[in-house]
């Protein structure tokens, strides 16, 4: 039986699959068995895929068994993994942009849920700038201004997990209903406004002056004007023609992907990463809710299943709990988890009740705007990636992320049990999420 070394003989492309694909198996093992779990304690997919990529990480399977996780990710796997993963965010962020066309149906609602879009961001922000300020000393990197890393703290707890958000008002039969739409918009609202910070942020950080931030700054508006007034009309029949036929053709699928890897690549190139490139290329794709749903249902399944356990994975190989071990920064966690909470939690509670809602709906409101997902998972690898934050701040923030994503749904269900949900929007029996174990994977798989 000839060993790995003969195989491979004289030919480093394969002996590079054969490290890679091991390394795939492994990941997408480790998430379907945790995405399960989480699946059967009523918590999203997500969640145990996020979980899977930490434990895969040195915390657990590198402190248990070294050699073995060293054997499954070498050095040279993870710069493979690290390109999947970017892939994979670049064409999910398209995708939520894609999706983001839930527009103001009823008088006044755009302001209100400008209201509530504020309500969601501004707290948390504040709050988490003020910890930020407080812990840069403990957290920052010497090369990280006292304002730069608070910003970036603040962006980071103000996200809200749209897509899961989205999904979870759909299985609840609430997505038409007033106070479904509300916080979809809301949240589409709060998402921009925080890739928007990071984004800047990014552009301040790795440029040294500040006409070549304000340079890197400027052709990222450019490239954002360019996408949605001229590439958005040009797309515009592609939407027709799905809106007519029901399907994307292999032809129409090459602009599909095309557009997003490249509106990365430019993004890339300006200096603002690729997942800002890919969201601009999604919200420049086609309104129309037949291509949205024709998109959604061609790619999201191979993104979500392939790309994303990837990318969590490489997320859970930066992550070194252990070095957040100790009282002072258990604290410092302990400080960014409650302004995290505190500012989007109550911050949207008050702002629902403010706008008219009752205390129940507010409360479950807050609650879907404090999970952060996957949302905060792309915002702090870029952060890492580039320089701006440190591994145990990274690592506090996968816990923040972990935690939030986690009571989302305990705190809506105990603030609007179902009893009083069907008053809001009636929940068909082909969404319910009791109706089979298959409807509860199908509600909670995003």
């Amino acid at each position: 039986m000839p060993t790995l070394a003969q195989v491979t003989a004289g030919d480093p492309n394969l002996e590079l699959i054969l490290k890679v694909l091991p390394a795939l198996v492994v990941i997408l093992l480790a998430a379907a068995i945790c995405g399960r779990l989480a699946l059967m304690m009523m918590q999203p997919r997500v969640l145990g895929e996020m979980v899977a990529g930490v434990l895969l990480g040195p915390t657990l399977f590198g402190q248990l068994f070294p050699e073995a996780q060293a054997a499954v990710f070498p050095a040279e796997v993870r710069p493979v993994l690290y390109v999947l993963s970017t892939i994979g965010l670049t064409l999910y962020m398209f995708l939520v942009g894609a999706g983001l066309g839930h527009g103001a149906e009823e008088p006044g609602q755009g302001r209100r849920a400008a209201t509530l879009a504020l309500a969601g961001i501004v707290p948390a922000l504040v709050l988490g700038s003020c910890v930020g300020l407080l812990l840069w000393e403990m957290l920052s990197r010497p090369d990280v201004s006292r304002w730069e890393f608070a910003l970036f703290v603040g962006g980071a707890l103000s996200l809200t997990a749209f897509p899961m958000l989205a999904r979870i008002l759909y299985e609840r039969g609430l997505e038409n209903s007033p106070l479904g739409r509300l916080t979809l918009v809301a949240a589409s609202i709060d998402d921009a406004l925080a890739w928007c910070i990071l984004a800047v942020l990014s552009a301040m950080h790795l440029n040294a002056g500040t006409g070549d931030a304000l340079r890197t700054i400027a052709l990222a508006a450019l490239f954002a004007v360019v996408m949605l007034k001229v590439v958005a009309p040009l797309l515009r029949p592609l939407g027709e023609s799905v809106a007519r036929t029901g399907r994307i053709g292999p032809g129409a699928m090459y602009v599909v992907v095309i557009v997003p890897l490249t509106a990365g690549w430019l993004t890339d190139w300006i200096g603002v990463y690729a997942v800002f490139g890919g969201f601009i290329a999604g919200l420049a794709m086609p309104r129309d809710p037949a291509f949205r749903q024709a998109l959604h249902g061609r790619m999201m399944d191979v993104v979500s299943t392939l790309l994303l356990p990837v990318f969590f994975a490489f997320s859970g190989l930066n992550t070194h709990l252990d070095g957040i071990a100790g009282g002072p920064m258990l604290l410092a966690f302990a400080a960014i988890l409650a302004a995290g909470f505190c500012g989007k939690y109550f911050g949207c509670s008050l702002s629902m009740r403010a706008l008219g809602f009752g205390w129940r709906e507010s409360y479950a409101v807050g609650a879907l705007m404090n999970a952060r997902g996957l949302m905060i998972l792309i915002f702090i690898n870029i952060g890492l990636a580039q320089g701006m934050i440190t591994e145990e701040l990274f690592a506090i923030l996968v816990l923040v992320a972990i935690v939030t994503t986690a009571g989302a749904m305990p705190l809506y269900k105990l603030a609007l049990p179902e009893r009083h949900e069907r008053a809001h929007g009636s929940v068909p029996a082909d969404r319910d999420p009791r109706s089979s174990e298959e409807q509860v994977e199908k509600s909670l798989s995003s």
